[in-house]
């Protein structure tokens, strides 16, 4: 169950850290300090929204309508900090795992 819960704990920090890059990322885009046009640019941003485009989706089903804002990754963000440090470290402690990260 330890090693269940230590994957799991992995992916959720690997996700934190994709959605961080792609939020920051959005932001240089759009206060102009990355291009899309740039090549690199475009398939990095192209890549990551490929990847995440999954999990906004069915969010965004149940999040009201507010135009140009997207609350959708905000959701998300917080949803993986929940359960990266809340609730995982909790069923580790009661499980008996002794969490390192």
């Amino acid at each position: 169950m330890c090693s269940i819960l230590q994957i799991l704990q992995l992916l959720l920090n690997v996700a934190f850290f994709i959605m961080l890059i792609h939020i920051i990322m959005s932001w240089l885009i759009n206060f102009n300090v990355l291009n899309l046009r740039q090549p690199i640019v475009a398939s990095i941003w192209d890549g990551l929204t490929r990847l995440l485009q999954p999990a906004y989706g069915p969010i965004r089903r149940f999040l009201p309508n507010t135009g140009a804002l997207d609350l959708a990754p905000l959701v998300l963000f917080i949803g993986i900090i929940i359960f990266r440090d809340i609730l995982i470290p909790n069923a580790m402690g009661s499980v008996g795992c002794f969490a390192r990260f």
